[in-house]
């Protein structure tokens, strides 16, 4: 597989948070959500990914409001988030704070009262009937039909109307394994000539990464999910996790806990790792990869955020995890460790529960220990002459000194970080 595109300078050590406008506050507006962006800088946020901002389709719409994946249109603004003048305001604002921003984009299917259905019915899949249909069993979408290359064109068209007039930085790509890799190729070709961009894919086929600098870490979220659930072990999973370390350079996996679809449909963090939820976010953001954080996990949200129906995040009160996040992001950008190149070792903990790995680039290091067990505590220990060192802890400061051997007993969820960092932290 080769890398056909470089990542922009700006996507290495990146981290994304996700955007959910319509539930994030109680207003549901781009405006309302501006109000939030000092604080995600802060918290060492530099992409923000918005979900779909295009209006819904009303045709066999679910829910009251339905689904931001079924657009009635490819270049308008819903106007239950805004007007146009919002999104350049607050795009604006991100860019002045250092921030960067991302869009959804949803290529393969629309809504069924999109506005190519009446303009250009014979770009759509068609069944037996000559009635519009999809591939994939969703009630309220239809699938664009890639075979038409005049519809390619104007998809191309309608992506770069959002870089020309809302200067964004980037796309986040809905589903794209679904769509053809050639178009994905000739897109990112004719949109990086208008500004080079960010490129993220829903999708977790390597051979994508010849168009996108990022593709997901589903398989191993879901391979977590039934470790949680006792229909896996911990020692089958690692060699997936192994794997996304040794992605060729210039890619990236996307790692985390929490997402739009996790939170409304399989649950929170809370519910799915209990007691290791804060364990499982630690794993995001130190493992090789782009580490993404949703609407609320800062606060934190504990709650399913409804899909198809308004809903929002309570921000009252203290942010409890602002500091959390902050330490961890900011020291993914101290840490050569933890930066492209650096290399990971999976060191054996002997207790099934416990994940443990060292994270290196010359004098730079990241030992990180996680007792994933919602219920167990948990005596381990390792062996390996590289783990030798004196070490800082990332959260309590606290000075390490460790010999190649460890031994540890963690709480349910525990988990510690210590690193040895050349660059003042």
């Amino acid at each position: 597989m080769s890398i056909a595109f470089p990542i922009v300078s700006w996507g290495n050590g990146t981290n994304i948070y996700e955007v959910n406008v319509r539930q994030y506050t109680q207003e549901g507006t781009l405006k309302a959500f501006m109000k939030h962006i000092p604080r995600l800088r802060k918290m060492g946020i530099d992409i923000l990914w918005f979900m779909p901002i295009t209006p819904i389709s009303i045709e066999k719409r679910q829910g009251t409001y339905g689904s931001y994946y079924a657009a009635s249109s490819y270049v308008d603004i819903d106007s239950a988030y805004g007007t146009p003048d919002d999104l350049k305001e607050l795009i604006r604002e991100a860019h002045e704070f250092g921030m960067k921003v991302i869009i959804d984009w949803v290529a393969n299917h629309t809504g069924y009262d999109h506005q190519w259905t009446e303009k250009y019915p014979d770009w759509y899949r068609k069944d037996d009937k000559g009635n519009f249909t999809g591939l994939y069993g969703w009630v309220d979408v239809i699938d664009l039909n890639y075979n038409i290359p005049d519809m390619r064109m104007e998809m191309i068209r309608s992506m770069k109307h959002w870089i020309k007039e809302y200067d964004i930085d980037g796309f986040r790509c809905d589903m794209a394994r679904t769509v053809p890799l050639d178009f994905w190729i000739e897109a990112r070709s004719e949109c990086d000539v208008l500004k080079p961009l960010f490129w993220l894919a829903e999708c977790e086929i390597m051979d994508y990464h010849e168009a996108f600098d990022v593709t997901y870490g589903w398989e191993a979220l879901r391979a977590i999910d039934k470790y949680m659930k006792g229909e896996m072990t911990l020692a089958e999973i690692i060699p997936l996790f192994t794997i996304y370390s040794r992605y060729p350079i210039g890619s990236r996996k996307l790692l985390f806990t929490s997402n739009h679809d996790e939170n409304s449909d399989h649950g929170t963090e809370y519910e799915k790792y209990g007691a290791a939820a804060g364990a499982m976010a630690v794993l995001s953001c130190t493992w090789p990869g782009i580490p993404l954080i949703y609407s609320g996990q800062e606060k934190p949200n504990k709650k399913r955020l409804a899909f198809f129906e308004k809903d929002y995040i309570d921000w009252d009160g203290e942010v409890g995890l602002h500091g959390f996040y902050k330490t961890l992001l900011g020291f993914r950008k101290k840490n050569k460790a933890l930066q492209e190149n650096a290399s990971v070792l999976m060191l054996p903990s002997n207790h099934p529960d416990v994940l443990v790995y060292l994270c290196r680039a010359g004098q730079d290091k990241v030992l990180v220990m996680l007792n994933l067990s919602k219920q167990k505590s948990a005596a381990f220990n390792f062996d390996h002459p590289a783990v030798s060192g004196m070490y800082r802890d990332l959260f309590t400061q606290e000075l390490v000194s460790l010999t190649r051997r460890g031994n540890f007993n963690f709480t349910a969820g525990e988990y510690r970080v210590l690193h040895i960092t050349t660059q003042p932290y």
